[in-house]
């Protein structure tokens, strides 16, 4: 069986990949000191990665502010669901708030509107 996780946490991890992306290519730019133009290059590139991320984190917070709060049946503990079908933060439990997708298999196209179209 396959592991989901929450997009929340899909999205999180993504932005705190990007700021340690960022700080590698700086860390890159360093080995360049003799030509300034590549130098400041890779420096302005890992910036702007963690500039992103920045970014992705407050949009993700503002997302999670609006995201329906639910207690998981399997593990009691309260997350937070974004679309039809979501996972549990803490067990990744397969969660939906649809009772037409309930015992059906767990599928993250159900969050997609052309797939919602069909059923």
């Amino acid at each position: 069986m396959l592991s989901f996780t929450s997009k929340i946490n899909k999205i999180r991890t993504f932005a705190l990949v990007l700021i340690f992306a960022g700080i590698i290519i700086m860390y890159l730019g360093l080995f360049f000191q003799a030509n300034p133009i590549v130098m400041t290059i890779f420096m302005l590139l890992g910036f702007l990665a963690i500039i992103a991320s920045t970014v992705i984190y407050f949009w993700i917070g503002m997302l999670s502010s609006k995201a329906v709060q639910v207690t998981c049946p399997e593990c009691e503990k309260p997350t937070k669901m974004l679309g039809r079908v979501d996972a549990c933060m803490h067990c990744n439990e397969a969660l939906t708030l649809d009772q037409s997708l309930e015992g059906k298999e767990f599928d993250q196209a159900y969050n997609s509107k052309k797939k919602s179209r069909k059923d």
